[in-house]
């Protein structure tokens, strides 16, 4: 009699146990998010994660805290996602260098994007520009090279940090134009940015949203832009491919994933609620406004497909330039 009773309140509590996890998803959300940036407090990413901070936040009408954790190349605000708790309140603003790049870079990483997370949304795939300090004299991409083999090794360029997609741009361009040039890291766009401004770096190939101000006040000079079409905010900017270079392509993507065992009743709240930002056109605009294209939503395969694609992509070029960083 006992053991039957034992029996009847296990199954009881397991039914009941059941029974509340569509009404936890449901309810969804019933505290504030977190949506954790990889980078530094001010840049473009950070920037963008508070824009779709305050569309998810309105959209599910509870608060969103945008919580910076920088370094590593990401890989450290990466970490924490991935250890955080699966329950649909940590969110992760992440990159290509975050999924594709990284585990091409490095044998170990305290992280692995197919194990570890679920992309739900892809936000934007931005060109990036090629610019330079006006003190370099070349007006093109052409006098820019001719410029570099007259004086090798004396041209810097700057990025976010080593291995990120930022370097690679410059490390792709050195090796088809055939020119010496020394990559410097810093700890962020942003300081890589001042020492351009300043002539302590001549070069950089930066994300569209952080070129446009200072290239369009006329402080750096732009040479070309490293999409496959030229741009509307800068038509006359030629691209990189027609300027000589017809294999150099590339662009940075940014999403929104969450950890992989998060309930897909949760997952796909939050992917229907970045399915309507980048349906609505204040949102769109926004994003426009600071440099990054919006793209449409995509289906979970159609996401797969683009991660495959970029992936593919970049391990060619990881190879041709015989990189490693462990």
């Amino acid at each position: 009699m006992q053991r039957r009773a034992s029996s009847l309140f296990i199954v009881a509590l397991t039914a009941l146990l059941v029974a509340a996890l569509p009404a936890r998803a449901a309810d969804y959300p019933t505290r504030p998010i977190k949506l954790v940036v990889p980078y530094a407090a001010g840049g473009p990413t950070d920037v963008l994660g508070r824009i779709v901070g305050e569309y998810l936040g309105r959209d599910l009408k509870q608060v969103v805290v945008v919580e910076n954790k920088a370094g590593a190349q990401g890989a450290i605000g990466a970490e924490a996602v991935a250890r955080s708790d699966p329950d649909g309140y940590t969110l992760f603003v992440t990159a290509a260098s975050i999924f594709v790049l990284n585990p091409l870079l490095y044998k170990k990483l305290p992280y692995d994007p197919a194990r570890d997370f679920r992309l739900l949304s892809v936000i934007t795939d931005a060109p990036m520009i090629m610019e330079v300090n006006p003190s370099v004299p070349a007006k093109t991409i052409a006098e820019f090279v001719a410029y570099a083999k007259q004086n090798p090794g004396k041209l810097n360029f700057g990025s976010a940090g080593t291995g990120g997609t930022v370097h690679l741009a410059g490390e792709m361009f050195k090796q088809m134009a055939g020119v010496e040039m020394t990559h410097v890291p810093y700890k962020g766009a942003g300081p890589a940015l001042q020492d351009l401004l300043s002539g302590n770096i001549q070069l950089m190939f930066d994300t569209l949203g952080t070129a446009l101000p200072p290239v369009k006040s006329g402080m750096l000079r732009a040479l070309g832009v490293s999409s496959t079409e030229r741009i509307a905010d800068l038509p006359d900017l030629p691209t990189i491919a027609e300027s000589g270079y017809p294999d150099y392509a590339v662009s940075v993507w940014y999403g929104i994933a969450a950890p992989s065992k998060v309930p897909d009743e949760i997952a796909g709240k939050i992917k229907a609620s970045l399915d309507r930002a980048l349906n609505d056109e204040a949102f769109r605009a926004s994003l426009v406004k600071i440099g990054f294209p919006p793209l449409r939503a995509k289906s979970r395969a159609e996401i797969d497909k683009f991660v495959d694609t970029d992936r593919a992509r970049w391990a060619d070029v990881v190879k041709a330039l015989n990189l490693s960083l462990d």
